[in-house]
């Protein structure tokens, strides 16, 4: 789960690594002090109970998966494993493919972060689209990385849930290193290195595995290119209405640079605006910037989204290469940020992206305690 996509603007390729890189707000909002109609628990034939816990606090979700594996310095024939010992290309690197050889890695890892106090979980599945895994000769395997991801969170969290404190598993989609609205070629700005068809029929794939496996929720996010999110966007609807089944659903861009707009050149307003239609119980931002950096965006995005709640999970600062993690910022200073977003009624989920750990959790949920989740309003 989240590593980091950054833009290669001297190849206009889109790269997986591991380390990241206004609405004029309404004042006729109505405040909802119960739950608005479209996020009632009732809607969701699974997880729900998720709304009942965002209208009282602040809900908790977990930390870097990414950060957490690199820290652990794994070799290629870990990796590997024995039922891969003879492929012919490295895998090393192939996070979701840990799911498979090294699923105990994976299983304490998220362990540790439900012991750090999170209330949810994203499974090891970032990168496990047919698409993402084409980079390593695997993609016929995504639907068992996704279903094996699944499961391993799944169990950890019936295991460590109790009445007082429940536990939820989100399915994690990543935005694919391919772009559908961008040209990898500079002298052919017509030129595409996928299409939606082809993404949709990756995230359709993805998504029926991570459902199967059990997950409560699915989390679209890192997005980069809102022509990806909106493919995905049409498999999980398309899936939920396939199966008469849905699942609470948390959107969340990336804000790439100063300029404040994702990658594909909307801003903040603009993307909400592209994938409105979904009615996400959460959106958000996360990955390439800290919170100090973060903060006008959030703000741009809770007044352009009233009525949704907002999810920040931002990275641990800039990236540093010299930093074990990638990243310098201490867990003191990632949670007295996201302490000051609490106060200013900007949150409802808060969390972790590159280089946070499960002491940045620890952190953070010990910051939230007490504070008032940011309040739904709703147009007249």
């Amino acid at each position: 789960m989240k590593n980091a996509w950054i833009y290669n603007a001297s190849t206009l390729s889109v790269s997986l690594l591991f380390a990241s890189l206004g609405a004029k707000r309404n004042r006729d909002h109505r405040l909802i002090s119960t739950l608005s109609p479209t996020l009632s628990p009732d809607s969701y034939t699974r997880g729900g109970e998720l709304v009942d816990v965002l209208a009282h606090r602040i809900v908790l979700m977990d930390g870097a998966m990414g950060t957490q594996i690199q820290l652990l310095k794994l070799s290629e024939a870990l990796y590997r494993g024995e039922r891969f010992k003879d492929l012919q290309q490295s895998v090393q690197g192939n996070n979701e493919l840990l799911n498979l050889t090294c699923p105990h890695l994976i299983e304490d890892i998220h362990e540790r972060f439900f012991e750090s106090g999170v209330d949810i979980i994203e499974t090891n599945t970032f990168g496990a689209t047919r698409i993402a895994q084409q980079d390593y000769g695997l993609a016929d395997l995504a639907y068992e990385m996704n279903t094996a991801g699944a499961q391993l969170a799944c169990k950890l969290r019936d295991r460590l849930s109790t009445p007082a404190h429940q536990r939820f598993v989100f399915g994690a989609l990543g935005p694919t290193p391919k772009t559908a609205s961008i040209s990898p070629d500079v002298a052919d700005p017509g030129a595409r290195n996928v299409d939606y068809e082809t993404l949709r029929q990756s995230y359709f794939e993805q998504v029926r595995a991570l459902v199967e496996g059990g997950v409560d929720g699915l989390i679209l996010e890192t997005i980069f290119d809102t022509l990806n999110a909106k493919a995905a966007l049409f498999a999980i609807e398309e899936y939920f209405e396939q199966t008469e089944q849905r699942l609470p659903l948390i959107i969340s861009g990336t804000v790439t640079d100063a300029s404040g707009r994702i990658l594909s050149g909307q801003t903040v307003s603009a993307f909400w605006l592209s994938v409105s239609h979904a009615k996400p119980l959460a959106v958000g931002l996360n990955c390439a910037l800290g919170a100090a950096l973060m903060r006008p965006y959030l703000q741009e995005l809770s007044h352009a989204a009233p009525d949704t709640y907002i999810c920040c999970y931002p990275n641990a600062g800039l990236p540093n290469p010299m930093s074990e993690t990638g990243f310098d910022e201490t867990p003191e200073v990632t949670s007295a940020l996201l302490h000051e977003f609490a106060q200013q009624g900007l949150v409802n989920i808060v969390g972790g992206c590159c280089g946070t750990t499960p002491q940045h959790l620890f952190e953070i949920a010990k910051a939230m305690g007490g504070q008032t989740p940011r309040a739904l309003f709703r147009k007249d």
